[in-house]
């Protein structure tokens, strides 16, 4: 099948390598030309997946139209904040025999959407699905085991996409819960900002291990106040990657999470955040909004937002782990 890639960061790379993998003509997009230069040149994007070589008949493009036009299958892979102008361009030359991947993750800060109504604000199609899971993209390329959910309505879509994607290194679980995926696709960025704090407070695996399981049923509750399956929180999208992302120093949420906790200086926090896409910040506000529209109360997210915004400390955390019903 034809594969087009939008996004050539990390997780775009990856799933670009697992398409190719499985014998599918790969082309990849970018909006910038010299990173598309430097792929080009080097086959690598040292930037996102150092040493990690792109094969040379994965075609890398600027050209927009000649990417998307000839593929079976699209696959959105930009960060959260970009998927808007991306859905755009692509409703322009999307026809009705393509079917989509949205693997990016977030709400929208000014609409509070889902990335995939986002989509289809754009897009008119029951053709898409969402992909998510624990997979950070070295793991992915480097052929270890991965599991993934893979939610949508349409079951003609889930069966081509299972078709091209799957292998001897990555399963894929089928739901119809798109809500619910989503939700647990956003929402653990923000919660493993959150366990960072912990940890670069200094606490155990012990208190980690607390949090972790208080946040899967505050995410439960959420998944079923806004229309999900809350069985949901037990799948690969659910469980399965709030656990690898809320304790893995590879996950950059985590990362900025530790680095207030430990109570880093502005400039190195501020320097980190510049040169790094932390998807948990951009989602806090959205869903800090979302739950506030919908008079929705989720207590840590009110609180993981006021210590980010500055209004509590961050020493209040472990303190209502304790206090919390």
């Amino acid at each position: 099948m034809n594969i087009s890639i939008l996004g050539t960061g990390a997780y775009g790379i990856a799933l670009s390598l697992m398409f190719h993998k499985n014998g599918n003509k790969v082309k990849m997009w970018t909006k910038f030309e010299e990173e598309k230069n430097t792929i080009l040149k080097t086959r690598m994007n040292e930037r996102v997946l150092p040493k990690i070589k792109i094969p040379k008949d994965i075609e890398i493009s600027c050209d927009f139209k000649e990417v998307v036009t000839s593929a079976d299958i699209i696959v959105i892979a930009v960060p959260a904040a970009f998927v808007d102008d991306v859905s755009f361009e692509l409703s322009k030359y999307y026809n009705d025999s393509q079917y989509v991947v949205i693997a990016s993750k977030g709400i929208e800060r000014d609409s509070c959407l889902f990335v995939a109504d986002i989509f289809r604000r754009h897009v008119k199609t029951k053709k898409y699905a969402v992909i998510s899971g624990p997979s950070f993209a070295v793991d992915i390329v480097t052929n270890c085991p991965i599991g993934l959910s893979l939610a949508s309505e349409h079951k003609t879509t889930r069966t081509v996409v299972k078709k091209a994607l799957e292998s001897d290194s990555i399963k894929l679980r089928e739901t119809r819960d798109v809500i619910g995926v989503e939700i647990c696709g956003s929402i653990k960025n923000v919660i493993a900002i959150a366990a960072g704090m912990l940890d670069g407070m200094g606490y155990p695996e012990s208190t980690q291990a607390m949090f972790i399981t208080e946040s899967l049923h505050d995410i439960k509750e959420l998944i079923s106040k806004l229309g999900g399956d809350r069985k949901t929180i037990l799948s690969f999208a659910g469980f399965g990657d709030l656990l690898l992302t809320a304790t893995s120093k590879k996950s950059r949420n985590f990362s900025y999470g530790y680095m207030l906790g430990a109570k880093k200086s502005k400039k190195e926090i501020d320097e980190y955040v510049s040169n790094t896409t932390i998807e948990g910040l951009y989602t806090i506000q959205s869903i800090y909004k979302l739950l506030k529209n919908r008079k929705v109360n989720i207590p840590i997210i009110n609180l993981i937002h006021d210590i980010i915004e500055g209004t509590q400390d961050v020493s209040v955390l472990p303190e209502f782990l304790i206090v919390k019903k």
